[in-house]
Order: C-alpha cells, then sequence, then structure tokens
C-alpha cells in the first residue's frame, strides 16, 4: 500500500496529518510538494494536504472542487469541519481501500 501526501510549501496542516497517519498506520509515508494548480490537477491534490492512498483520495467529496492549492477542509465523525481527518478516520480510510 502506498501512502502519499500533496501539500502546499509550508502548509501548517502537514505536520498534524502526518502525526495522525503514524497513529493510525506504520506504513510509510511519502510527501510531495505542489506548488501549481497545473500540478494539482495533475497529481490529484485537492486542497493541502491531501492524503492519497495507492493513488486513491479517500476523502474526496463528490461535488466539490476537484483540485487546488487552497487550504483543504475535513469533517471529523459528528460533521465538523477540521484541518485534517482523525486517527480513526485514517484508519477507517486504510481500512476500506485494503477491503
Amino acid at each position: 500500500m502506498r501512502l502519499e501526501v500533496l501539500h502546499v510549501p509550508d502548509c501548517p496542516n502537514l505536520p498534524p496529518l502526518l502525526e495522525r497517519l503514524a497513529q493510525a498506520s506504520d506504513l510509510l509515508v511519502v510527501t510531495h510538494t505542489i506548488d501549481s494548480d497545473a500540478d494539482a490537477a495533475r497529481f490529484g491534490m485537492a486542497g493541502s494536504p491531501t492524503l492519497l492512498i495507492d493513488g486513491v483520495d479517500p476523502f474526496a467529496v463528490p461535488g466539490q472542487p476537484s483540485y487546488g492549492l487552497s487550504c483543504r477542509l475535513y469533517r471529523d465523525e459528528q460533521g465538523r469541519i477540521v484541518s485534517v481527518p482523525s486517527a480513526d478516520q485514517l484508519r477507517d480510510a486504510l481500512d476500506t481501500i485494503t477491503r
């Protein structure tokens, strides 16, 4: 399984996402800095940070803009807007992809 995190330079939400990924899994995480809209579209970054599991964005929301350099927002288990998914949400995403 390949875990990639796409982010803009100096993204303040990158460290918390990497910490929660470490809590959720012991898999290697590769990070990629994205600095243009063209690269965001090419790599599939729906805001920073974006997690891709085997090339799939498990948090993609149908109907929302697909790609961009803006900060990404997520919804927690209670539906509140947060800067990164919880460790439990990340574990669920990893489990869903491996099924």
